[in-house]
């Protein structure tokens, strides 16, 4: 270890560095397979490479707004898909989870990711995104399904509306804590629309500044220790609790909590387990903020 690692003034420059690695290595992804062949541990199933090829960068931060996900077995996936954009002042979310596994599923999600995209780029509300999704998957994927949580966040008012399509309830956390699960489901899973003549129902909630939003599939929850007990909401939300509160960033949080549940059932996932954490921290603040993305964590466990 150089001398020096340790002088606070070089705390700006090694920063600037490592951003600028980061993007080289991002960019030199779209040109060749150099990156990926290194960063690799083992043979990607072709299911995953179908998914993770279509999936948006894990963390996306502006001056007021973080989003990070991440998706795991990341050799092995199918069925769990997450995307986002940012146009102008409202943040777009989709976090789907599609019926089963391997590359029948991948080939559904990358229906419905695309159908996703293509309802957002037209400019259809957040109801007719969700109709639009359902039906592509009853056109292509006759009685087959997926569940999705739709989001869609004014980063000038932080109001945040959702359409819960038969998907595990988000949670809501401010100041540290779970305050609550937002509404669910507010509408049926996309495949399954034309068994109600009801449109979905579109949630709205009023975010304070600095609240997260923790959205999940059920591969989370789901998943069971060698006693049968299931991961459970309760323990997820203590995890992410102590992580708040221990200050850890977002990406951390969501490293440390994919890891956690690979622990509980002994690295052997029976399902994709996939978490997304979006945080709204508004007023305006100079782009310096974003260090802590990268900052050094204290204390790990």
């Amino acid at each position: 270890m150089s001398p020096s690692a340790g002088d606070p003034a070089l705390d700006r420059p090694a920063w600037e560095v490592a951003v600028a690695v980061a993007q080289v290595l991002v960019n030199r992804r779209l040109y060749g397979d150099v990156v990926e062949r290194v960063r690799r541990r083992l043979p990607m199933q072709v299911a995953a490479e179908t998914v993770w090829g279509l999936l948006p960068p894990l963390t996306f931060a502006t001056d007021d707004l973080v989003i990070t996900a991440i998706l795991e077995p990341c050799y092995d996936v199918g069925g769990d898909i997450f995307d986002y954009a940012l146009n102008g002042d409202v943040l777009s979310v989709g976090l789907f989870d599609t019926c089963g596994h391997g590359i029948k599923a991948s080939a559904m999600a990358s229906l419905v990711v695309s159908a996703y995209r293509n309802a957002r780029r037209t400019g259809l509300d957040l109801v007719d995104t969700a109709i639009s999704i359902d039906r592509w998957v009853r056109s292509e994927h006759p009685g087959l399904f997926a569940t999705a949580l739709l989001a869609e966040l004014d980063r000038r008012t932080g109001v945040l509306r959702t359409i819960n399509a038969g998907h595990p309830g988000a949670m809501l956390l401010r100041d540290g804590k779970a305050v609550r699960a937002l509404p669910g489901p507010t509408a049926l899973p996309l495949g399954l629309g034309n068994l109600s003549a009801r449109r979905p129902r579109v949630h709205e909630e009023a975010l304070h500044p600095g609240d997260r939003v923790l959205a999940y599939t059920d591969g989370i929850t789901d998943a069971r220790g060698d006693d049968g007990e299931r991961f459970g909401l309760d323990r997820l939300v203590d995890f992410v609790e102590r992580a708040l509160n221990d200050r850890l960033p977002s990406p951390e949080t969501m490293r440390r909590l994919v890891r956690a549940v690979l622990a509980y059932q002994q690295d052997q996932l029976d399902d994709d387990a996939t978490a997304l954490f979006l945080e709204w921290q508004p007023p305006h603040l100079p782009l310096g903020h974003l260090e802590h993305l990268t900052a050094r964590v204290e204390g790990s466990r």
